[in-house]
């Protein structure tokens, strides 16, 4: 199965071009022109490897994008025309892989994306939290041994909290991530969640309520 990369430009030709040198490549591709688009369809589906991904879009900029990005778990390349300090060290240490400025060679970006596929590849492999074990690729949760059967959303939140560890995340940031930036349910929705994983896994001492914030999951790195 290929890679799938998500790219977001809004101007055609750059994203048109984009996506085609991706997919001689090997990859697969799926592209919005559109910010907040991007953000509602994340909650649908954040199977990708790479997401490129432009700072000046209508509807949510890139900047807004990147804490859902991270985490759905989806390395970040910005590639935009700003070119500034200011920018880029916002870029690099809100949390992006990497920062490049246009206009750029299709070459570069190809190797730049592989890199940061082969640095991300830990995150595909199995996950072990005590005596749980996430594999993210089949989609199975064990504990001692024995598979769990969680449902795809929990299997998602539970997804997002192990590649989040010791990291708060608010009750918005989750319901953003899974639900969608449109979701009009209440933020006892990830309450009820969160509850049923702790239950079926033992985890209520290693994801923590953060009072009036939302939840971390605390190990040992």
């Amino acid at each position: 199965m290929s890679v799938r990369i998500l790219v977001i430009e809004d101007e055609d030709a750059i994203r048109d071009l984009i996506c085609m040198n991706l997919e001689v490549a090997g990859y697969e591709t799926e592209s919005f022109a559109d910010g907040m688009e991007a953000a509602v369809s994340l909650a649908e589906s954040h199977d990708y490897g790479c997401a490129v991904v432009d700072i000046m879009l209508p509807g949510m900029d890139g900047f807004a994008l990147l804490p859902q990005l991270k985490a759905c778990g989806i390395p970040v390349i910005f590639l935009t025309a700003k070119g500034d300090l200011a920018s880029k060290v916002k870029g690099l240490t809100e949390g992006a892989e990497d920062y490049i400025v246009k206009p750029f060679e299709m070459l570069e970006l190809l190797v730049r994306i592989q890199k940061v596929l082969e640095r991300s590849q830990k995150m595909h492999e199995s996950i072990q939290i005590l005596d749980v074990v996430i594999d993210p690729e089949r989609r199975t949760v064990t504990k001692a041994g024995q598979e769990v059967y969680l449902k795809p959303m929990e299997f998602d939140c539970l997804l997002m909290f192990v590649r989040n560890r010791n990291k708060a995340l608010t009750r918005r940031q989750l319901l953003a991530a899974l639900w969608g930036v449109e979701f009009e349910g209440e933020t006892r929705t990830v309450d009820a969640h969160v509850g049923r994983i702790r239950k079926k896994l033992g985890l209520q001492d290693v994801i923590r309520t953060i009072p009036r914030i939302g939840y971390r999951l605390e190990v040992d790195e």
